[in-house]
């Protein structure tokens, strides 16, 4: 699994260590990670992403995972989450096709 979140796409930094004589070793700086259960109204079910602090709270913005997915560009999405809208676009068409009652 990558340390990039799909949301926001924010990845892994490098940069220095800096000492107090000034003497620079290379590190890494790691995005806020945090592995989270969506709940899709759509689809019924928990969906299981690895988000930044900063996606969740884009995410909570749109009003949950099926606004923010069906609002975003599908090129904007990476392919699992592509596949996820794709899933959510064809459950919203048959809840609409089926007749109520």
């Amino acid at each position: 699994m990558s340390r990039r979140c799909p949301v926001t796409g924010k990845g892994v930094q490098v940069g220095h260590h800096v000492s107090h004589s000034n003497i620079k070793t290379s590190r890494r700086f790691l995005p806020n990670l945090q592995e989270r259960h969506l709940f899709s109204e759509t689809l019924g079910r928990r969906i299981r992403l690895r988000l930044s602090v900063e996606g969740l709270r884009t995410i909570d913005k749109y009003g949950g995972l099926d606004a923010w997915l069906l609002k975003t560009p599908p090129k904007k999405l990476p392919r699992d989450l592509r596949h996820l809208r794709e899933r959510i676009e064809a459950a919203k068409a048959r809840a609409a096709e089926a007749p109520a009652g």
